[in-house]
């Protein structure tokens, strides 16, 4: 479907617009939630200045790198420092606690609702959090999972034991070799499961969500659904955002809410079942959450 041009609705009255999504959450059979690396940055993951600086200060002054995201595409001169980097990255963004509550209060929010999670964040937050598992759909992969790098094979292996051993046993920026993981079919190095190019593996588990997720978009059609989007960004528009726009149109009982400070837009022709809020999704959790209390 095509989109003429998009639309911004004012800002000044945050508290009109909390009310009009709670009101919108109320009136709702069905929530569906499309999470992006805004909700996680409001969660506390972020990926450079202090909290690089105090995990990832000595990969930073031997290579010249200042951020999580460009450690991981450093060309190490080995596996040994390659896996001694991911393991601490994947431990820190995947395994530590939440730096913050916000995943909790999210859930607070919606329990007891009918809704369901699609989200390109790879950091298991979710799931963590406590949010049923059976309503998730992670596209873009997890740090908890290794894959083949060929690959040779469409299946993925949970880290969480080899990576506590990788960050447990490194020194001077090396992991021991005998701890760099390879496949066990054709025995090339393993790699993260996260979605770069056209080697990601979508194994059953991926399938299975994706026909989860399917299912609950049929069984609402045309029912009252909000579509409700959080720190969702214009890298992969295509996963979460166009398709949340062209349900929204498609289906004239659906309402759309974003939230994403400094792009808070939706297309005109479902502009007046939008609900647009120009914010971080920290402060818009907290707001509902205090809702939720009254």
């Amino acid at each position: 479907m095509y989109f003429s041009r998009l639309t911004r609705q004012s800002t000044a009255a945050f508290s009109k617009q909390i009310d009009k999504l709670q009101a919108a959450l109320d009136a709702s059979d069905a929530v569906v939630i499309g999470a992006g690396a805004g909700l996680s940055t409001a969660a506390g993951y972020t990926y450079s200045g202090e909290r690089f600086e105090k995990l990832f200060g000595d990969f930073a002054a031997r290579h010249g790198f200042t951020d999580m995201y460009s450690g991981g595409f450093y060309p190490y001169d080995s596996l040994e420092e390659h896996w001694a980097f991911w393991s601490r990255y994947i431990m820190c963004n995947r395994y530590d606690p939440i730096p913050t509550p916000l995943y909790e209060q999210l859930l607070n929010i919606v329990r007891g609702r009918d809704y369901f999670v699609l989200t390109t964040n790879v950091d298991h937050c979710f799931q963590r959090a406590g949010f049923d598992k059976q309503r998730l759909f992670y596209t873009q992969g997890d740090y908890g999972l290794f894959q083949c790098s060929k690959p040779c094979c469409q299946e993925t292996w949970d880290n969480e034991e080899l990576v506590r051993h990788m960050v447990a046993n490194q020194r001077n920026l090396r992991i021991p070799s005998a701890f760099v993981p390879h496949c066990p079919h054709c025995g090339a190095p393993l790699t993260m499961n996260l979605r770069s190019d056209d080697t990601f593996v979508q194994d059953k588990g991926w399938y299975a969500a994706a026909d989860r997720y399917q299912d609950f978009l049929r069984r609402h059609n045309n029912m009252r659904v909000l579509f409700l989007e959080l720190g969702v960004g214009g890298n992969t528009p295509v996963i979460i955002k166009y398709p949340f726009w062209q349900m929204t149109a498609k289906n004239e009982n659906a309402t759309y809410a974003c939230v994403n400070f400094g792009e808070a837009v939706a297309p005109a022709e479902i502009a007046n079942r939008s609900i647009l809020i120009d914010a971080s999704a920290e402060r818009v959790i907290e707001a509902l959450a205090v809702q939720a209390v009254r």
